[in-house]
């Protein structure tokens, strides 16, 4: 199985609802790496897995959408905790219709599975991994 993975970050503010999240249902922020990781078992006509430019830019596209902003003022956001394991579903559903409209290349489409990981510090982050979704 090839696997090929790209970094960024992200900047954001939010709250939780629910007494379950204690102090974090205050407005709280935080910064967190965000690799995006790609895996087929075979390479495209090219030897690529996918394009990693463009990789790296339909990621970096993705986080723009938030990035810097309050995540509670957000409309893609409206209703939902938006926790570190959710972020990884949405960013992951994301990537996937960047994979299926081939816009990381001509191997993308063959990608069998992705990981979205979210660290939210070197003690503590979280992932989503499962095939793409169109």
């Amino acid at each position: 199985m090839y696997s090929l993975t790209v970094v960024d970050h992200v900047m954001i503010a939010h709250s939780f609802r629910g007494e379950e999240f204690g102090p974090a249902q205050r407005l709280h922020g935080a910064t967190m790496v965000v690799e995006a990781e790609f895996r087929a078992p075979a390479l495209d006509r090219l030897n690529l897995l996918v394009d990693i430019a463009a990789a790296k830019v339909e990621l970096r596209a993705i986080l723009d959408t938030f990035d810097y902003r309050n995540l509670d003022a957000e409309p893609q956001f409206a209703g939902q905790n938006t926790t570190t394991e959710y972020l990884c579903a949405h960013i992951h559903r994301l990537l996937s219709q960047a994979l299926a409209e081939g816009r990381l290349g001509e191997g993308g489409r063959a990608v069998t599975g992705l990981k979205v990981l979210l660290k939210e510090s070197h003690i503590a982050w979280a992932a989503y991994e499962g095939a793409p979704v169109a």
